[in-house]
């Protein structure tokens, strides 16, 4: 009868302790809830930052025409070249800044488990020995085995603002690669395009040269017969001296930049070579549409990249807002020790304590939210930093554009009416009205001509280029505010 009353006592002392530790924890509770009640965690909805409007462009000539029409995805067979469409086909397969981009949407990616995990309950699993002996006494032995289960419970949803700040900077990790897609097929087209004119000005320099060595032989002679000073055959020779250095420092460049045609397309610096060709005879100009609606800026990579950070940064303004709320924490734990292993299944220890953190009081925790507004802000500025420069860009492209169609004409008409006068000169020289002199003299503007005419062709294959890289390819627009909701 004494033993079940001792029992008895003691199972009331524990109840009389649970109750107590229940009524302490909700009296922390609702303390917890008074003090979350005067922390700011409003957040206004996310929008946009704005940015200086952009009506039109300075090409006006055009009718205005949906983004769909203006840019196709493989935009670069426009200029009809197979052996350009080759080579953009290994830059994308093999280029090694691709790769990393490609790499860090990996990681990106990663980040978002991480980030998710801050949500879920962590477990611990341990077991352990202590052998001690005391001089004179028999070897003590003492084996052990806990677990522990910790649960920080996302009451506020503090750990899903972190997800989806994650999952932002994964979209712009992928809009960087993007935006490094379009970086290296621009680059590829216009290094082509550089390599394919140095051939044809090559040519014309060493059609050069040697037109020049003619003038410097009649001037020789003519020194010779008395007719002409020696200076004048020493100014030849060193015009002779100079149009070869020309030529030598345009084999140098072609080298270079079929070096740098080797990295983009991952092959080491020598290892490749494109072949000989002529500009004009394997590039086409393709058409460019006119009116170009300023929507198409939504295409653009890098402005999609940085406004996919304003939306990051604006998460994370969110998660350092509510992680100034206190949390709560359940705790789990069991174990057993015993002096014997055989005995150490035989009875277990079970507990479990729930815990409430009160950041608030955490200077720290205050002090992150205002870094994470400054560095809102930062991101802000980006983006439109992004945006202004998307501006001039697209507009230089235009201008560039726009004039160089407009010097071709006039070069077109130059090279047209010198070669009217070479053939009359021909004519005049089998007639013996003029002297070979002056037809060698003819022949060099001639070329000089055609060799301004061919770096006009150049220039408008590479504006184009940068025309559709400048209005972000042919990239799909993207409304980054409609994934605020996904």
């Amino acid at each position: 009868m004494r033993h079940a009353n001792v029992r008895h006592a003691k199972v009331r002392h524990r109840q009389r302790a649970t109750r107590t530790a229940v009524a302490r924890f909700a009296a922390a509770l609702a303390c917890a809830a008074f003090l979350a009640g005067c922390v700011d965690v409003h957040q206004d909805a996310y929008k946009r930052p704005d940015t200086p409007a952009k009506a039109s462009w300075s090409d006006k000539t055009g009718t205005l025409v949906s983004p769909a029409d203006t840019i196709v995805p493989d935009w670069w067979k426009g200029f009809q070249d197979p052996y350009l469409d080759s080579l953009i086909a290994k830059a994308i397969g093999g280029n090694f800044d691709i790769k990393v981009l490609a790499a860090r949407i990996d990681v990106a990616g990663a980040q978002i488990g991480e980030a998710k995990a801050g949500a879920l309950p962590t477990a611990d699993l341990g077991a352990g020995a202590n052998f001690q002996k005391v001089t004179g006494q028999p070897l003590l032995k003492q084996y052990n085995l806990a677990a522990q289960v910790n649960w920080d419970i996302d009451i506020w949803g503090k750990v899903e603002k972190g997800v989806q700040a994650q999952k932002a900077e994964f979209r712009a990790t992928e809009a960087d690669w993007r935006a490094g897609y379009l970086e290296l097929v621009s680059n590829v087209a216009t290094t082509y395009f550089q390599i394919l004119q140095f051939d044809d000005q090559i040519d014309a320099q060493q059609k050069m040269v040697d037109e020049n060595r003619k003038i410097y032989e009649i001037f020789d002679g003519m020194s010779r017969s008395g007719l002409i000073p020696k200076t004048q055959v020493m100014r030849q020779q060193a015009e002779v001296n100079r149009l070869t250095k020309d030529l030598i420092d345009l084999r140098r460049a072609r080298s270079v930049a079929n070096n740098a045609l080797c990295t983009l397309i991952g092959v080491p610096a020598g290892e490749f070579t494109v072949p000989v060709g002529h500009l004009q005879q394997r590039v086409q100009l393709p058409p460019v549409p006119g009116g170009l609606p300023a929507q198409l800026l939504s295409r653009r990579p890098d402005v999609v990249a940085s406004e996919l950070r304003v939306l990051e940064a604006y998460n994370l303004v969110g998660e350092a807002k509510l992680a100034q709320l206190p949390t709560i924490s359940l705790t789990g734990h069991g174990g057993t020790a015993s002096f014997a292993l055989s005995d150490l299944l035989k009875s277990f220890t079970f507990g479990i304590m729930p815990s409430i953190n009160i950041p608030l009081l955490d200077p720290g925790v205050r002090a992150h939210v205002k870094t994470t507004e400054a560095q809102t802000t930062v991101a802000e500025q980006q983006y439109r930093q992004t945006v202004m420069g998307a501006f001039e860009e697209v507009e230089n492209a235009l201008v560039n554009l726009d004039a160089h169609k407009q010097q071709r004409v006039e070069l077109q008409q130059e090279v047209q009416r010198l070669t009217v006068v070479n053939e009359q000169m021909q004519s005049q020289l089998r007639e013996g009205v003029v002297s070979q002199l002056d037809v060698f003299e003819n022949d060099r503007s001639l070329l000089q001509a055609q060799l301004d005419l061919l770096t006009n062709h150049q220039q408008i294959l590479s504006d184009t280029v940068l025309l559709y890289k400048a209005l972000g390819g042919g990239w799909p627009p993207v409304d980054v505010q409609a994934q605020v909701k996904q």
